[in-house]
């Protein structure tokens, strides 16, 4: 799952890269705020899984100049944070060691991932992906043994470059501490942070600083309608600062002396797993939304193919299987017939070559008699190179409609780009396939002509009757010079000896039994086109083209790959969504 999470991420923020709408803007970065929390999360569950034992950890957080790093040297009794009047002097996280070792937390790399653990010395802001951590010498009357953490605000116009470490750093967090001002207390940016902090149920206690005197009960107030109205947790307890005018830094009540050591209590870190399933649950259709969004365009692309092909198939059918003067594979394999019937009278027409008439077609194969003319002759060939010239055009005038009435158009119109870039190698790989196929084919026809022959056997007078003929016997030098190169497979449908043995064969006693051969012939030659040529060939190369639009202005996750990783998360309960 971790991975997924860091690949939706990848995906989400490579694509806000490239877009501009504003509405959409806000509501990627967003979604990506809300894949950084739920990876740095998921890094934490592991954690505790493997049974680390990580010291406490609280995290300080808040808007700009609220006062979070004075706050901090304020519990930890000591001036290690450092201070500014200037807004957003703190970017990057700041963990202090209280009353526990470096050594203590060194499994804090594992959490923190590609982020570096520096020197606060060697933080700058050439570099947000690191982060401090020190030791502090003594110990606090406020703190428990834990690491506290002084973070960046979350508000400012330049917080967009170090948010990931404010985020990282308050989901590692076992308690929050929001620290805000009189002036800053209302701004939605703050709740809308709260808001998403809700689904970590981590224990909150709120600093309302700065203050001056007589305002705490009107603001506990109104801080506590505005945490109603972004959490449905119970409203936490408000610690009221005012500053010590000689020390210039906030003073905590000695009312509340204990109460982030009484608070630790409220920390359990055995319901972190439902925690996560939680969270995973109730953002999962939310995040996923783009990437169904290509699934189904996908889909659609799905039935445009096979609508063309659908076409395509009922145009092979109706032009050439079920078309009296186009149909010419069953006339060739009458034509493998008259070869096999070795009609004596043929020694004199064709001296000299009576010996490879009499030979089995399968020889003649061997020899190479069945040549690429049988190909180029074919009508067939030709009626299907046009097909699927005409498929290709309705595809991409399918593409361009929906990509001016879809709300996935750029998906669409990079399709639409790559099939016009590709269309004529997709047509020349089919001609190739088609030759291949029809070729190939030719054992197929051989058989059929071997299964009239068996059956004219069997009926003596029938066979008799065609070899007294003398058009029987044209019909077979024709059939001879068909594999001599000497004539088309299309001119087999016209030719008047085959005509007339057609007729002759027809009216016979195996004339029923001919036509149900026909039938399975014409049956078995339209699933081979169908799956060899417009499955294995179009079709595939036509599904194949989504996977290859560039991925910098797409999603481009699978429904296999989404299928794999819901199926696989029994920990989150996804296969129940």
């Amino acid at each position: 799952m971790l991975e997924f999470i860091q690949l939706l991420k990848q995906r989400y923020q490579v694509v806000l890269a490239q877009r501009h709408n504003e509405s959409t803007h806000l509501q990627y970065q967003q979604r990506i705020d809300q894949l950084i929390l739920a990876e740095a999360f998921i890094r934490k569950g592991q954690l505790i899984d493997l049974k680390a034992k990580l010291p406490l950890q609280i995290a300080v957080v808040g808007p700009t100049q609220a006062g979070k790093s004075s706050l901090v040297n304020v519990l930890l009794n000591s001036n290690v944070a450092g201070v500014s009047p200037l807004a957003g002097y703190t970017v990057h996280p700041q963990g202090f060691c209280h009353r526990v070792s470096e050594h203590e937390c060194s499994d804090l790399q594992r959490y923190f991932g590609r982020f570096q653990c520096l020197p606060t010395a060697q933080l700058t802001v050439e570099r947000y992906d690191c982060y401090a951590l020190t030791e502090v010498a003594g110990a606090s009357p406020y703190l428990p043994p834990c690491v506290i953490w002084d973070t960046p605000d979350f508000d400012s116009i330049d917080s967009a470059v170090y948010r990931e470490g404010v985020i990282r750093a308050v989901a590692l967090a076992d308690i929050i501490v929001l620290v805000v001002s009189k002036e800053k207390y209302a701004d939605q940016s703050v709740w809308d942070m709260m808001s998403i902090l809700a689904d970590l149920h981590q224990p909150t206690v709120i600093c309302l600083n700065k203050l001056s005197e007589g305002s705490e009960a009107v603001l506990t107030h109104s801080l506590k309608e505005k945490w109603q109205q972004a959490r449905a947790d119970v409203f936490p307890e408000v610690v009221a600062l005012y500053y010590q005018k000689p020390a210039g830094l906030p003073n905590w009540p000695t009312t509340q002396q204990h109460l982030l050591i009484d608070t630790q209590q409220q920390v359990d870190s055995r319901q972190h797993v439902g925690f996560e399933r939680d969270l995973l649950q109730k953002y999962w259709s939310h995040w996923l939304e783009p990437v169904l969004e290509e699934h189904q365009a996908f889909m659609e692309w799905q039935a445009i193919i096979n609508d063309v092909i659908a076409h395509a198939l009922a145009s092979y059918r109706r032009e050439y299987l079920d078309h009296p003067h186009h149909y010419e594979t069953f006339q060739h394999a009458l034509a493998e017939l008259m070869i096999l019937l070795e009609i004596p009278g043929l020694a004199g027409v064709l001296t000299g070559v009576r010996k490879a008439l009499t030979w089995p077609v399968r020889q003649l194969m061997k020899l190479g008699r069945k040549q690429g003319h049988l190909v180029d002759s074919s009508h067939e060939i030709v009626l299907l190179n046009q097909i699927v010239e005409h498929a290709l055009i309705q595809a991409v005038d399918s593409l361009l409609d929906k990509a001016e009435q879809h709300k996935q158009a750029l998906w669409w119109k990079g399709l639409s780009s790559l099939l016009r870039g590709q269309r004529q190698a997709i047509q020349q790989n089919f001609s190739v396939a088609a030759n291949n196929y029809h070729l190939s084919f030719q054992q197929d026809v051989e058989k059929t002509a071997h299964h009239l022959y068996d059956k004219l056997q069997e009926q003596p007078m029938a066979l008799n009757s065609l070899r007294a003929t003398r058009a029987t016997a044209d019909a077979a030098v024709i059939a001879f010079t068909l594999y001599t190169g000497g004539i088309g497979v299309h001119d087999l449908v016209i030719a008047p000896a085959m005509l007339t043995v057609t007729t002759l064969l027809a009216e016979s006693s195996i004339g029923s039994y001919m036509h149900k051969v026909e039938r399975e012939l014409k049956q078995q030659q339209f699933n081979e086109v169908k799956q060899v040529l417009f499955m294995d060939s179009l079709a595939k190369k036509l599904l194949g083209l989504p996977g290859q639009i560039p991925p910098i202005s797409h999603f481009n996750i699978s429904p296999e790959q989404l299928r794999v990783i819901e199926q696989q998360e029994k920990r989150y309960g996804l296969r129940l969504l």
